[in-house]
């Protein structure tokens, strides 16, 4: 077992009109000595933005913006930007979030050059309803049964005039180009799916998906494995290069009488070849065990979402109780021994 310290929590509430119910699941980029954080500002109502906020180090607060660096501006997110997370490659910051239309919630993504002006350029992720998406899985004899139980909303069609479509979610890019193409990490319950070799994102056509779907095994990335993520999983946080492979910190669900339970997952991928695990964790990273992760808006959740790495220490920044951001350290050095004391088949 490997120990994690639990740093307490950072960012809270306030009384200001954007974040008066709850702050949550940032992003995190490091700069120099500062994190710069992008989490997700929740207000009256359940709507949400994305405020910012500047770390000195990876722990201390030394700026907050008392508005909004991001606002909901179009009909695919103008009940809510949820989730973000954020890379670099090479002169561009790749902000992706949740778009939230009061139905549907989708993966978009929005760019920059100076982490301030920020370029939206809509919805990412295929837009497709569950009959389009239960036909093209057909194709696939060994589809997990579980996707037809979470995404037919329970035979709903249209909601509020908006037609139905399968929930993609948990959208980030890796932070460099493999082999000089992009490779992402999306979520359709109850697994975790990967993009792959895409040359520009603007290739991420109807026709795109149509071939995906139809090949759809073939992108699936992370399937639950263990008692922790018997559920479902999810995507975390942005991939990690390190010497050993890709680090990824994922979020696994577990079903439970108190409700599910939501806890940070690492698994490790290889560095050139990404769709192939090398090494997972049978046990929990950290999971809900302090008041402030127990109870909150949503209970039993430690959502992680972003990370810095400062002198060899990793830090996590996750959402606790969907009420407020928290963070979580390690030895990177003794995750990745113990993942590597882990492999799989793939990995020996």
């Amino acid at each position: 077992m490997i120990t994690v310290k639990k740093e307490g929590i950072i960012l809270e509430k306030t009384t200001l009109f954007f974040e008066n119910e709850g702050v949550l699941n940032p992003a995190a980029f490091k700069e120099d000595n500062c994190v710069h954080l992008f989490y997700r500002a929740v207000s009256t109502g359940n709507h949400s933005s994305i405020g910012y906020c500047k770390l000195d180090g990876p722990l201390t607060v030394q700026t907050r913006n008392e508005q909004p660096i991001l606002v909901p501006q179009f009909d695919y997110e103008s009940q809510g930007m949820e989730d973000p997370r954020i890379v670099k490659i090479e002169d561009t910051y790749y902000l992706t979030y949740t778009g939230f239309d009061g139905v549907n919630a989708l993966g978009c993504l929005a760019t920059s050059t100076d982490l301030i002006h920020f370029e939206k350029k809509g919805i990412m992720v295929p837009q497709i309803s569950y009959e389009e998406f239960n036909a093209l899985a057909k194709t696939n004899d060994s589809i997990h049964e579980k996707y037809f139980r979470f995404n037919e909303h329970s035979g709903i069609l249209e909601k509020n005039g908006i037609k139905m479509l399968v929930w993609d979610k948990n959208l980030m890019l890796f932070p460099r180009k493999i082999k000089g193409k992009f490779y992402l990490i999306h979520r359709i319950r109850p697994e975790v799916q990967i993009i792959f070799g895409v040359e520009r994102l603007e290739d991420l056509t109807p026709a795109y998906w149509t071939e995906y779907f139809e090949n759809y095994n073939n992108f699936i990335l992370l399937s639950p494995k263990y008692d922790h993520e018997v559920s479902y999983i999810g995507g975390g946080c942005p991939p990690i290069e390190t010497p050993q492979g890709w680090l990824i910190i994922y979020h696994g669900v577990k079903d439970s009488l108190n409700g599910y339970i939501y806890s940070a997952c690492a698994a490790l991928f290889d560095l050139e070849n990404p769709q192939l695990e090398i090494a997972r964790l049978p046990y929990p990273l950290f999971q809900p065990e302090l008041i402030w992760e127990i109870k909150g808006e949503v209970n039993n959740v430690c959502f992680p979402t972003g990370t810095a790495i400062f002198q060899g220490i990793l830090y996590i920044y996750y959402g606790a109780a969907d009420e407020r951001i928290a963070c979580a350290s390690i030895k990177l050095s003794e995750l990745l021994n113990e993942l590597v004391s882990n492999k799989n088949e793939h990995g020996k």
